[in-house]
């Protein structure tokens, strides 16, 4: 994989703290239609077919641009999206993380079965460096405050790289029949690991996330008694002009038993947080769980029940 040891350790994720003054702006969470909807603010999303997708313009300030998410609805059990985005300025650094989170309740990993997933997608545009990549959360109570990072990059486009260490992987292992190149390293308080294919694009995947997080339990030490609480996919942009990612059909699911924690986990302030209320993120010392729908992870600043 090409990109210099800088750029794989800025390639920074959703994760990452928005920019002074980003939560000011108000946050739209519209339920879909029949028709494609599409939205351009910064932390503007869509919900449909126990889905929730962001536009998620977290890193903005660090160049200059413009991105649009449009949702076309789902069709055979897969979710359809786009986005439509230029940005220029700030060569390493991630303008945004454009994704579908799928709605599910946390889940310890010891208690996780497996975690189903198809995505086909495709990339157009100019000068294009930027990722796809899924990315799951866990931390050690069930809340919003991640302590460990997983990211399985499927696209790795122009040489972007992923948060490393040292710049190299620390393993290659084979998840699902596919060579992996593995990386590790910290960001914002958490142990970032970072699967990345091995023999370029995957364009048109199947398989089970589990695969990896079994691994990192079994091989890397990571702890079987992290919970699960946020599991999407996207893509994140560095630089480029004219770009459209298109993603035809999308699913993701997360089987478990009974061990897992609850939607959000328990928390301060006593009653729980009604539906898209405010639930979490650095610095809450409101409600962390939700009456209706499961608390999902914009930014490290911010969750909400949806």
């Amino acid at each position: 994989m090409k990109g210099s040891a800088i750029f794989a350790l800025l390639a920074a994720t959703a994760a990452a703290a928005p920019f002074p003054g980003a939560a000011e702006e108000p946050t739209k969470t519209q339920p879909l239609e029949r028709r494609a909807t599409t939205v351009c603010g910064q932390w503007d999303s869509v919900q449909t077919g126990g889905y929730t997708v962001y536009n998620n313009l977290w890193g903005r300030d660090s160049g200059t641009g413009s991105q649009c998410l449009t949702v076309n609805g789902m069709s055979n059990g897969l979710l359809s999206w786009s986005t439509t985005w230029s940005w220029s300025g700030g060569p390493y650094s991630v303008k945004s993380y454009s994704n579908a989170v799928a709605s599910a309740p946390a889940a310890r990993l010891s208690a996780v079965s497996s975690i189903p997933t198809k995505w086909q997608w495709g990339y157009s545009g100019s000068n294009l460096i930027a990722n796809v990549a899924y990315d799951l959360f866990t931390s050690s109570n069930c809340g919003t405050t991640p302590q460990y990072e997983i990211m399985v990059w499927l696209g790795a486009l122009g040489g972007a790289g992923p948060i490393s260490s040292t710049g190299s992987p620390i393993a290659t292992v084979n998840v699902g029949g596919t060579s992996w190149r593995l990386y590790k390293g910290a960001h914002s308080g958490m142990t970032v690991f970072s699967f990345v294919a091995a023999g370029g694009n995957i364009m048109n995947y199947s398989g089970d996330l589990n695969g990896f997080v079994k691994y990192l339990t079994s091989s890397q030490g990571m702890p079987a008694s992290q919970c699960l609480y946020s599991a999407g996919g996207g893509t994140e942009p560095f630089t480029g002009s004219n770009a459209k990612f298109t993603t035809t059909g999308y699913s993701l699911s997360i089987s478990a038993g009974g061990s897992g924690g609850g939607g959000g986990g328990g928390g301060g302030g006593g009653a729980c947080a009604a539906r898209f209320a405010q639930c979490g993120g650095q610095g809450w010392t409101g409600p962390t769980c939700c009456t209706e729908g499961t608390c999902t992870r914009t930014n490290e600043w911010y969750s909400q029940c949806s």
